[in-house]
């Protein structure tokens, strides 16, 4: 059977919001990553056969089919393709699955996939209020579905009333969810202070570091803060910061991997995405998480290490809940409470890190997950070799 191997993996620092990167087009975030992702793999750019990019909110600077402007704008061949996906928060690491299913279907040898996003320049959810706007129509994509009102009502679709409803769900109370912040924050500051990270960011310019943990927090100027959702429990300080940045990772057929000299570095040992309630939105990591392990006949005790997404505080929290994880295997280096999440970027960042900290434990296998819009989740199992 086919195998799909990745080759190399590179991410920019994280920027915060209004930081350092956010006066950066969104093109040029990506051609630095796909830059050095070409640069350091030593594989020929124009034996690449396509170019799969994550990114929501694809107006402006990040309209167009940003995949193929990113690559173009790099200076790469102009023979090689791209194309952009939308899965919301998980689109890089959809953009990874598909990447590697190109090449586990034989139909692909070597694939780009990554992400991109400068929500300073592009707010969330932008898009969909600059297109509903100027033609008078409801905002949101769920506004005026007689079939989708029929089904789930009136209630509220986003993700601070899903968050807040997991934390109900599984009785997490606002004290846990700082705690396990401010673990985000030591533990990301750490990573930091000892160059975890060293190897897998390309500085851009004078940014060398991400932008996103804050060494003064505390739990007490985390109480401090008012709810997000009045008489709720969720805060800024438990949620993932807007964030500018990108990530990309080069996946390689054994083929490829023998024609052009390359070192596979890891292989993707199982994908997957499943789907739930989508009004309480960001607890379809569990299932998912359940539906992968049985699929891939492993159990958490296979798992060396977890990255699973920062979105909200409860979200890793319900997590560890319902499976039972080690919290020593999990966001060892902190996660995007501290590091900020760059939607679209996110995904193969997460696997970029996993992959290099994996590496630096000598792990075997590690597992990624994260929540997504629409009740989705998709999960990624990669073996270090």
């Amino acid at each position: 059977m086919p195998e799909a191997f990745i080759v190399e993996a590179v991410r920019t620092p994280v920027g915060k919001r209004d930081g350092a990167l956010s006066a950066v087009h969104p093109a040029d975030l990506g051609a630095h990553v796909l830059k050095a992702l070409m640069e350091r793999s030593g594989a020929d750019p124009a034996a690449v056969e396509d170019v799969v990019f994550g990114c929501l909110d694809t107006v402006g600077p990040q309209a167009g089919d940003i995949a193929r402007t990113c690559w173009l704008a790099a200076g790469l061949p102009e023979e090689v393709p791209g194309t952009t996906v939308d899965r919301q928060c998980g689109s890089s690491q959809q953009a990874l699955h598909f990447a590697a299913q190109g090449v586990l279907s034989g139909t692909q040898d070597l694939v780009v996939a990554g992400g991109v996003q400068n929500m300073s320049m592009i707010p969330i959810a932008f898009a969909s209020r600059r297109a509903a706007e100027p033609l008078g129509l409801d905002d949101g994509p769920y506004a005026g579905s007689e079939g989708w009102r029929a089904r789930y009502g009136d209630r509220p679709v986003n993700q601070f009333y899903g968050a807040e409803l997991i934390a109900e769900k599984w009785g997490i109370s606002r004290e846990a969810m700082e705690e396990f912040a401010l673990r985000s924050h030591q533990r990301a500051i750490r990573a930091i202070d000892e160059g975890r990270f060293d190897r897998e960011v390309v500085p851009y310019g004078e940014v060398t570091t991400d932008e996103g943990p804050r060494r003064g927090t505390s739990l007490e100027k985390m109480a401090a803060l008012a709810p997000v959702v009045e008489g709720g429990r969720l805060t800024a300080a438990v949620s993932s910061q807007v964030s500018d940045g990108a990530s990309a990772l080069l996946v390689a057929s054994e083929r490829a991997v023998a024609e052009h000299g390359l070192t596979p570095r890891a292989r993707v040992h199982h994908l997957s995405v499943r789907g739930e309630d989508p009004i309480r939105m960001l607890s379809a990591p569990i299932p998912a998480t359940a539906y992968a392990l049985k699929k891939s006949g492993m159990s958490l005790d296979d798992i060396d290490l977890v990255e699973i997404n920062e979105a909200f505080a409860p979200v890793v929290l319900a997590w560890l809940k319902e499976t039972g994880a080690d919290l020593e295997k999990v966001n060892v280096n902190g996660g995007a409470i501290a590091l900020g999440h760059p939607l679209g970027a996110t995904g193969t960042k997460l696997t970029t890190t996993l992959l290099h900290e994996l590496e630096r434990t000598g792990g075997r296998f590690g597992l990624q997950t994260m929540c997504e819009g629409g009740g989705q989740a998709n999960v990624t199992i990669i073996e270090r070799l």
